[in-house]
């Protein structure tokens, strides 16, 4: 069944991407603001089991492509108003619309259009007048990697990941899944579209290293816990290369509670002993540590002063090697 969009209004209008069949079809929107093209593609895209959406203006087309999230755009480059090239940058720039492959329709074959096209978001090109074979053709190879990527995306929501996809390029934040959104925002304080810089910058590097294996993991830490990132794989098409590629980003949070838990155990310290050691563990100073703990650093002095008589060390080196140590043993995976 197709959807025309300009047949729906008020109320309704909101709820298009909870009511359309993708289960099975491919939503297309199409933006022209000529009525016979629309209704050409409208019809041939229609008979071939597509759900199709239509725009008739720039404006309308980034309304539509908000609320229901199409699989795939055709958008006229030439339109009064806001034109196919602006429509595509301001997608390109949301977070919800980033990732949508866009095929621009043109009737301007001259290089320095065709470019813009693809400087601007596009991912591919047809000529006017339109064929809606050639159109259809087009669209498959497209919507196949997009398909692919939309099943990866549902399937890292739903065993939970924390998942990014990245474009190096211009270091764009295409999606995300629910539980990356809130650890970026409580981690970095960042919203898609934009990347955490540092994260852009770990990104960048590691795909200099990637010939000589894996790049080694990011690491942010917030108190006892700390959000890791592990560059997972590239994604759609591989024709592009690393340093221009779409990335596919694993983040995982973790906590060292447990950490500083059996370090208090084992070593008979209060729970503040415990989490001063911790630290000395990680490295930090006195300072670092009463900044961390909201003391001062002659409140840590003194907790380390229990901490060595308890421990039977006389410096922080000694402690900070026997809590290691331990917690080795006990939780292999911890980072120092």
């Amino acid at each position: 069944m197709s959807v025309d969009a300009c047949s729906i209004s008020g109320p309704q209008a909101g709820n298009w991407a909870t009511t359309l069949d993708r289960a099975n079809s491919d939503v297309v929107l199409i933006v022209d603001d000529v009525p016979d093209n629309l209704s050409v593609l409208h019809d041939a895209l229609d008979e071939s089991g597509y759900t199709v959406l239509v725009a008739t203006s720039g404006e309308a087309a980034l309304q539509r492509a908000a609320q229901a999230v199409p699989d795939i755009i055709l958008l006229d480059a030439m339109m009064p108003g806001m034109d196919g090239f602006e429509v595509a940058r301001r997608l390109k720039a949301q977070g919800q619309t980033a990732h949508i492959p866009i095929v621009f329709m043109t009737g301007l074959t001259e290089t320095e259009y065709l470019v813009a096209a693809l400087e601007s978001g596009g991912v591919d090109y047809v000529t006017k007048p339109i064929k809606p074979k050639e159109v259809l053709a087009r669209m498959q190879v497209h919507l196949r990697g997009a398909r692919e990527r939309r099943q990866t995306r549902n399937a890292l929501d739903a065993f939970g990941y924390a998942t990014i996809m990245v474009r190096a390029s211009d270091g764009s934040l295409m999606w995300q899944t629910p539980l990356a959104r809130e650890l970026l925002e409580r981690y970095c304080g960042t919203q898609a579209p934009t990347t955490p810089e540092l994260v852009l910058v770990w990104l960048r590097r590691g795909l200099q290293l990637l010939s000589l294996g894996e790049p080694p993991k990011l690491s942010i830490e917030r108190g006892a816990t700390r959000l890791t990132f592990r560059l997972h794989q590239q994604t759609g098409d591989n024709d592009s290369s690393a340093e221009d590629g779409d990335w596919l980003i694993v983040m995982r949070e973790v906590s060292d509670t447990a950490v500083i838990d059996a370090i208090s155990l084992f070593f008979k310290l209060t729970a503040k002993e415990a989490e001063v050691l911790y630290w000395v563990v990680k490295g930090k100073t006195n300072k670092d540590i009463g900044d961390i703990l909201g003391s001062s650093p002659m409140t840590v002095k003194k907790h380390l002063e229990r901490i060595f008589v308890k421990m039977g060390v006389e410096t922080r080196t000694a402690a900070a090697g026997m809590a290691m140590t331990r917690i080795r043993q006990l939780h292999p995976q911890f980072e120092g």
